[in-house]
């Protein structure tokens, strides 16, 4: 019996100090020190959040840039579905769902024989990422210039002014958050003022 009055205090120990007080402190040292990363990242504007560092967004209307496809459930970049389509290379599925998304992106965009940039037609591996290669970026350019009546000098230096690069540089390739990237542009000067 003085076996189990042991094992029920030590249960109840471990569960105060490894259940209770090491979270609390744990998240009570990220809200103080990374406030921003700790609270999800969150991106606002006019005091209204619009959406998160991490969780990519479907923008649809011809004078903002596309994302990566989602292949998450029920509704494009759901959280709360997050994972890979599953699908093979060899998975005729997956080679029609590509081939769609390569006539889609063909009718919006206007470099016709340029190669489309791999991330515009296939989805990433948690199908939520807001990343896009800066080529992807600057094949999208010319839409844009054209729908905003923007120069497209303008449109890609605001693509190199958002790109950022993992540090060191060994440890990824850049990337431009596309919903950042569409509110710099949301907030450019019209031209001439």
């Amino acid at each position: 019996m003085i076996w189990l009055r042991s094992s029920i205090v030590l249960l109840i120990f471990l569960t105060l100090i490894t259940g209770i007080a090491y979270p609390l402190l744990i998240t009570g040292i990220s809200a103080t020190l990374f406030h921003h990363k700790a609270s999800g990242s969150l991106i606002e504007q006019n005091g209204k959040v619009i959406g998160s560092e991490l969780i990519g967004q479907e923008f649809t209307k011809t004078g903002y840039f596309h994302g990566r496809p989602s292949m998450t459930a029920q509704q494009p970049y759901n959280a709360l579905s997050s994972g890979g389509s599953n699908l093979s290379p060899t998975n005729p599925i997956l080679f029609h769902k590509i081939q769609q998304q390569i006539i889609k992106i063909r009718l919006f965009n206007y470099p016709e024989n340029q190669p489309i940039p791999v991330d515009l037609v296939t989805a990433s591996g948690s199908g939520l990422d807001p990343h896009i290669s800066p080529e992807a970026a600057r094949f999208q350019a010319q839409r844009i210039a054209t729908a905003r009546h923007i120069p497209i000098n303008v449109i890609n230096k605001l693509i190199q002014e958002n790109t950022t690069s993992p540090l060191p540089n060994y440890l990824g390739q850049p990337v431009v958050n596309v919903l950042k990237l569409n509110l710099a542009l949301d907030n450019l000067q019209p031209q001439g003022q």
